[in-house]
């Protein structure tokens, strides 16, 4: 397993993760696949301030994690929404778990203060991946997002470094 930070030659491979995600699952509220060129301009756009770490297994992509800006105010600048995607076929083998501590470690070093993930509920998985890390549970909305014809609740689960 290598861990190293994500480049724009990462994107056709993140596509392929994320879209499967986005064409059945909710656990990402986007409803149309994306191509390479949008997915090029999010790295190109997260990286100018925040870790994006790319997690490969003999050369292939398994996974990834992000950080991305949490709201607009000034005063949340120390806050950061972190986010990962574990190929479905290379689940629960570690690559989150390693992906996150990179992104973590990274983040402690950059001035971070409150980390928090949103989770598309219910997601076992998610929850105890966060609350592995010392995220604890912050908020809960009931009915938030629409997506295959139900409504989906979202849980925030926050870290403060």
């Amino acid at each position: 397993m290598l861990i190293r930070p994500c480049t724009l030659e990462d994107a056709a491979a993140l596509c392929h993760l994320y879209n499967h995600y986005i064409r059945n699952t909710v656990i990402t509220f986007e409803e149309a696949p994306i191509d390479a060129a949008e997915m090029e301009h999010r790295i190109e756009s997260y990286t100018q301030h925040y870790p994006w770490y790319i997690c490969e297994v003999n050369t292939r992509v398994v996974g990834y994690a992000y950080a991305s800006k949490w709201k607009e105010r000034a005063a949340y600048k120390h806050s950061v929404e972190v986010s990962v995607y574990v190929a479905q076929d290379a689940a629960r083998q570690g690559y989150g778990k390693a992906l996150y501590s990179q992104l973590i470690a990274a983040l402690s070093g950059a001035g971070c203060h409150a980390l928090i993930g949103g989770i598309a509920l219910p997601n076992a998985a998610s929850v105890g991946l966060h609350e592995h890390f010392g995220f604890q549970k912050v908020a809960h909305f009931p009915e938030v997002g629409f997506k295959f014809g139900r409504w989906v609740d979202v849980g925030y689960w926050q870290k403060t470094l």
